[in-house]
């Protein structure tokens, strides 16, 4: 019963995998890009204006999803675990995964409503944010605290290599070249869908919402409610329990300076994650399906990576992981800093080079294998300063902490874009903030503290 119980809980990862594969980072992105470039242009604007233009409306959109969901976390996870119940929210967020996943269809190329596309992002951004902090909270109890770190870092796996799959079908499938109207089978998009219209590239939002409903079944049916304890609610009651938690966090300075790293790290990944794709399509000029194979051979990576991290998780602690991870990802910001087409830290390169390509190739395999280790381990560190009985709240806690600041990143980004006029230079400041969050690690003990 519990094995089962651990991989119904693994199936969430599988399920909710696509949203941040296909429609954060590696299709819809690019596609946005494309789609949004070609607007601005024809109003006029110059190549590396449209690019940037587009960027800034992406990165705007992130920020206020961002805020949105840095509110309401604590909020609901003290709600959560007061009335002892989980599973009604994640039923509830799903509807928002999947509705706002397959609003993203109704992107067009020509007359495009970038607005809505962004809307609808964002609600399925939300949802997917949720349900992960319900599913999450559920980790405590899915076995003892010496093997935590291994199913985490196998759940992560197991959701990239469902990311994996997802994007392999979709590129073989559905996602057509827009001047071929092929798919990297060489064939047309299947279910009779349009090429001239991109509507196999706009399938990755329905499709993403169909795997995220077939695949949550085992999860629903293996991961029983165990509510815990009900404490009565009344109006004011949550506010005044998280606002008691947080005050909380002046005696417990191991957790409070995780969470500020945490917040740090995780908006600057999130950061990596949501513009990858763009800067690909923007500073590289790949087309969709370059940059969905490099989406297969990053997550390939990490979701090798992210087992071996749950191994070593389990092995030396999640904190020596952690900092590795972090070092990892600042070396890949100031290597996508220092390079465009033309260009590898200002040594020219011949007309046509295929540089820029393998060394972005290479830094999303090292983006995708640290950034997984880094949630993974990031997860077990949680757990290790909560309770089976709090951990809703203090894994709402640590979804503020990714989400308090995560307008910061992309409205950085956005700004930074928005002043350089480039694209590169937007990435910039993410590394400032993943050498912060390394400098607080430094407060955090390797084995928790107990709540006080």
């Amino acid at each position: 019963m519990e094995r089962k119980r651990i991989w119904g809980w693994w199936f969430f990862d599988w399920a909710s995998q696509p949203y941040a594969t296909l429609l954060t980072t590696f299709i819809f992105p690019v596609y946005y890009a494309e789609v949004a470039r070609n607007h601005y242009l024809q109003a006029g604007m110059a190549p590396e204006a449209a690019a940037a233009a587009a960027q800034s409306l992406w990165g705007y959109g992130l920020a206020i999803s961002g805020m949105i969901i840095a509110v309401l976390a604590p909020v609901l996870g003290v709600v959560a675990d007061n009335s002892g119940r989980r599973m009604v929210w994640v039923w509830f967020f799903s509807v928002l995964y999947v509705v706002g996943a397959w609003g993203l269809w109704f992107l067009m190329p020509d007359q495009p409503n970038l607005h809505l596309a962004v809307i609808c992002f964002g609600i399925g951004l939300i949802g997917a944010e949720f349900t992960t902090i319900f599913t999450n909270a559920l980790l405590p109890g899915l076995a003892p605290r010496s093997e935590i770190g291994r199913i985490s870092g196998s759940g992560f796996a197991f959701g990239y290599l469902g990311g994996v799959v997802s994007l392999f079908l979709m590129l073989l499938l559905l996602a057509e070249s827009a001047t071929t109207g092929r798919t990297l089978a060489g064939i047309a998009p299947i279910l009779g869908l349009d090429p001239a219209l991109r509507e196999g590239t706009r399938a990755a939002g329905p499709f993403t919402a169909i795997w995220y409903l077939v695949f949550m079944i085992p999860f629903f049916l293996w991961v029983p409610e165990t509510p815990g304890p009900r404490r009565r609610l009344r109006p004011g009651s949550a506010l005044r329990d998280l606002g008691a938690l947080i005050a909380g966090l002046r005696r417990r300075r191991s957790l409070a300076a995780f969470l500020i790293s945490s917040m740090l790290s995780r908006d600057a990944l999130n950061g990596l994650y949501a513009f990858g794709g763009i800067y690909a399509a923007g500073v590289l000029g790949w087309p969709v399906i370059l940059s969905g194979v490099f989406g297969i051979v990053s997550a390939i990576s990490a979701t090798i990576i992210s087992w071996l991290g749950g191994r070593a998780d389990r092995r030396w602690g999640p904190k020596p992981v952690t900092i590795l991870c972090t070092l990892v990802l600042m070396l890949v910001c100031v290597v996508v800093v220092g390079m465009d087409r033309d260009h590898f830290f200002g040594i020219a390169l011949p007309a046509g080079s295929r540089l820029p390509d393998a060394v972005f190739f290479a830094c999303g395999a090292l983006i995708g294998g640290a950034g997984g280790v880094l949630q993974s381990a990031g997860r077990t560190l949680v757990v290790l300063h909560t309770s089976a009985e709090r951990a809703t709240e203090v894994f709402g806690l640590y979804a503020l902490s990714g989400k308090a600041t995560s307008f910061l990143a992309p409205l950085l980004i956005a700004l930074a874009t928005q002043i350089s006029g480039s694209l590169q230079q937007g990435i910039s400041p993410l590394i400032v903030m993943f050498l912060l969050s390394l400098v607080l690690l430094s407060w955090v003990k390797a084995t928790g503290e107990s709540e006080q």
